[in-house]
């Protein structure tokens, strides 16, 4: 995944004009979240880990306004988990499985030509769905929407290619697998 993101930021950065400049208008991206699993299950033995981070999928896609507020919409993939433990005796198994869709208005503002902060505030729908087998069966997962924010920097290599880096908070999550904040890093192209 970092190879073909290697890829794609060389390729663009190559073919793009050399002006650096805040571009207004629509942007698409592609992303990695590092994002924290969680599984919390009382009087349990395992030889699993119970927490553990996990790379995440993310593409994004907004339109700026001006220099200063636009709005973004993304989708990430935080694929699938799962956590294998007895209790009492009993073999249980929980499996996550988790993405989230979020839109939100966002507001920047320029530190220099190259590098810009932002924020972004809206709503995320979030799935997370969890299976139980054994001792955990019965276990289920669900659907909410959820505030959405984030916080992050964004430093732009030409006119056309920016590189971000954010904080990113998708709402509540469910009790077992995915927690709800991330870390995620992208790459954006200006059309």
């Amino acid at each position: 995944m970092n190879k073909i993101l290697f890829a794609l930021i060389a390729s663009v950065t190559a073919l793009s004009s050399v002006s650096i400049a805040h571009a207004e208008g629509a942007y698409a991206g592609v992303g990695v979240a590092a994002t924290r699993y969680k599984f919390d299950v009382p009087n349990v033995v395992s030889n699993d880990d119970h927490s553990g981070n996990k790379a995440a999928a993310k593409v994004f896609g907004g339109y700026e306004f001006d220099k200063t507020f636009g709005v973004e919409a993304g989708y990430t993939n935080f694929g699938s988990k799962a956590y294998s433990f007895t209790q009492g005796g009993v073999p249980g198994r929980i499996e996550a499985d988790s993405h989230s869709l979020y839109v939100a208005g966002k507001a920047s503002m320029p530190v220099n030509e190259q590098v810009s902060v932002f924020g972004k505030l809206g709503a995320s729908r979030n799935h997370d769905g969890l299976s139980g087998s054994g001792v955990a069966a019965g276990v289920q997962g669900d659907s909410k929407t959820g505030l959405y924010a984030s916080v992050g920097a964004q430093y732009a290599l030409n006119k056309n290619v920016a590189l971000t880096a954010e904080v990113e908070h998708y709402g509540k999550a469910a009790d077992f697998g995915r927690k709800s904040s991330a870390l995620a890093f992208g790459a954006r192209y200006n059309f």
